[in-house]
């Protein structure tokens, strides 16, 4: 029998990849591939706690976490063309689904390409979410949920405080999506939580377990003006809990960066500061280039001087805070008489002023009677976060009623565009970078990514992921066509496309790249294969047999099997795609010949070396596409060593 070997349906096994991350650290404590434990405790010595009691944090069903992380799904996304706008051209995604599953299926694609994770997650005050009764039925409970199959026999969780484990089925749904989410995380990405006091305690917790508590970076209070408290309290604030995959090297990219900014900005001084005035130069030179490099927020309106070291401003002041300081004189260079001595005197002992007045970062007055500043260079600011947000919460149901005029109330509660302008900047750069919301409701968060991008000239890219929640039968949404939150979510983003295209009608461009203004939907659903899933008490042995007669699904459009072997394979769905004529027939080219794709369904001795001939490291083509023939199978498999393709698998 030819050796040609499976693609993997299921999405990434997450159990092999930590394996796989703790034989690379500890080799010597595998057997056969099994851990053994008694080799690790070893290992590590002192450090294994063999005690009973430990801190941590633990509830119901805690242990049934791990099993839903680690059961794969065997869905796919199928792509919707005609709910998108841009199709081609676009890298945004919006992605229909229950958010479990889909966050699974992203795993081989987007496993720590993602720069910032950005949710709303429910608070749990009452409200529906899909958790299913059995960890292995999520797929099947999800189909259930949006009536897609019968649901007998299909549970989901609600949770309402009548319930003993009202804080435990919450846990029980944020712990694997939270575990998922972080794996998609770069290593230096970060991820924003918004949460109010009813969970605010134990998703520190759990998030001090999942990201480590080393890696919080801090929490933003939202101080939104909303009294939702029915106490003498007036409760105006919610949280945002901020978590890195790895503070260091969020650090050290962020040191990293300071110099190429010190060094970029002394080069432009040193060029443009004898030909434009100031204001010139920042506006045309410094904010063009700060933005395109990851620094809009830094005030660059405050810095009105420029030197051969770059710009600068003379805001520090020189005095002494609250005590009596150093005196002695400074002499100012030009009246040679001692400049005015601040009340207090000076922070700095004389030696300091000295090494100070020698670098040239002292900025004197026209005359002796101003008070000294020190120079502060912009490659010197470290802007930072503040902990407190102010930002009136009623601001987001403003922001949908520009947009959606007809409705007098689109949506419940949405979080105010101008919040997440707020924050994203400070970790997501311009430049291709990759921001997720897999709790996305209203799509803020897509919104706001469009308007940083008109902002700066950017090129942020989206992932939302929204289930298709029902929304109330009596409200205007839905008797205005908006059958789900997702329906809602995806029609904001095309309004918001709308408008920045009207925008920019007839205005030129100057040669700036064009914004990316489009989204692909795809939407959650069954395989297109039937996966053979070993489990005899829940499907005879007699009905899997027949998936090996004819395993594609006679309902799926190529493009829809298309995109599941590319997800499967490890691509992006946004992923540059050629179609190719060869002998004849549709060969799919992926990143540029890196993975071809033949979804033909009578394969050729001809075609197969066609394929081969082009040196792709990846093929992939239809099992049903060699008919059986086994000749045909060995003469592919040898055909393909020959032209060095390093992967050969069938679907």
């Amino acid at each position: 029998m030819a050796g040609i070997k499976k693609l993997d349906l299921k999405s990434k096994n997450i159990t092999e990849n930590q394996k796989a991350k703790l034989k690379e650290l500890f080799p010597e404590v595998f057997t056969e591939n099994k851990i053994d434990f008694g080799k690790l405790r070893l290992t590590l010595g002192g450090e294994v706690d063999d005690g009973e009691e430990r801190f941590g944090m633990t509830w119901p069903g805690k242990r049934d976490c791990f099993k839903v992380i680690q059961e794969p799904s065997i869905g796919t996304l199928k792509p919707c063309r005609d709910e998108s706008v841009n199709w081609d051209k676009t890298k945004n995604l919006f992605i229909e689904g229950d958010n479990l599953e889909v966050l699974k299926l992203l795993q081989k694609s987007y496993y720590g390409k993602v720069k910032v994770v950005c949710i709303d997650p429910p608070y749990n005050t009452g409200n529906e979410f899909i958790y299913p009764d059995k960890y292995s039925e999520s797929l099947e409970t999800y189909f259930a949920y949006t009536r897609q199959v019968d649901a007998e026999g299909r549970k989901f969780s609600t949770n309402t405080e009548a319930d003993g484990r009202f804080h435990s089925k919450w846990l029980n749904m944020m712990y694997p999506r939270l575990f998922l989410g972080r794996n998609l995380l770069r290593d230096d990405g970060v991820i924003f939580i918004s949460i109010d006091d009813n969970e605010m305690k134990n998703l520190r917790t759990l998030c001090d377990e999942i990201f480590g508590e080393e890696n919080h970076l801090g929490t933003l209070i939202w101080k939104n003006a909303t009294d939702n408290n029915p106490t003498n309290i007036a409760v105006e604030h919610e949280y945002i809990l901020v978590y890195s995959k790895s503070k260091n090297n969020i650090e050290t990219v962020w040191k990293s960066n300071i110099s190429d900014v010190k060094q970029k900005l002394i080069e432009i001084g040193n060029t443009l500061v004898s030909k434009y005035k100031i204001q010139e130069v920042l506006q045309a030179t410094y904010t063009k280039w700060f933005r395109n490099n990851k620094y809009a927020l830094w005030p660059l309106d405050r810095y009105k001087y420029i030197d051969d070291k770059g710009v600068y401003t003379g805001s520090q002041s020189v005095h002494n805070p609250g005590k009596e300081g150093y005196r002695y004189d400074v002499i100012h260079p030009r009246t040679g008489k001692a400049c005015k001595e601040p009340l207090m005197g000076y922070r700095f002992p004389k030696e300091t002023m000295d090494n100070l007045l020698k670098e040239e970062k002292v900025l004197f007055g026209k005359d002796e009677t101003k008070i000294i500043e020190l120079k502060v260079y912009a490659y010197d600011y470290e802007d930072k976060l503040a902990s407190v947000i102010d930002i009136d919460g009623r601001l987001g149901a403003y922001d949908l009623r520009n947009l959606f005029s007809d409705l007098n109330k689109a949506f419940t509660n949405p979080k105010p565009v101008r919040l997440l302008r707020h924050f994203i900047p400070f970790i997501l750069k311009s430049s291709e970078d990759i921001i997720l919301d897999f709790f996305s409701g209203s799509c803020t968060t897509a919104h706001a990514a469009f308007d940083l991008n008109k902002q700066d000239n950017g090129n942020r890219n989206f992932i939302m992921v929204q289930l298709p929640e029902p929304c109330d039968e009596k409200s205007e949404a839905y008797k205005s066509g908006y059958k789900t939150i997702a329906d809602i979510g995806k029609e904001r983003i095309r309004r918001v496309i709308k408008k920045i295209e009207k925008e920019q009608d007839g205005k030129l461009d100057f040669g700036e790249p064009k914004q990316d203004l489009g989204f692909k939907v795809f939407k959650l659903d069954k395989s297109n294969f039937k996966i053979w899933d070993g489990n005899i008490a829940h499907k005879p042995i007699q009905e899997q047999l027949k998936l090996a007669i004819d395993h594609i699904d006679p309902n799926s459009k190529e493009e829809d099997i298309f995109h599941e072997v590319l997800l499967k394979s490890g691509f992006e769905l946004t992923t540059p795609v050629e179609e190719l004529t060869l002998e004849g027939k549709k060969v799919y080219s992926v990143a540029e010949g890196a993975l071809l794709i033949c979804l033909e369904k009578k394969l050729t001795k001809n075609l197969i070396r066609a394929i081969a001939k082009k040196e792709p490291h990846r093929v992939v083509c239809l099992d049903s596409g060699f008919k059986g023939n086994d000749q045909l199978k060995t003469n592919a498999v040898q055909i393909m060593k020959s032209f060095k393709v390093e992967s050969f698998r069938t679907v």
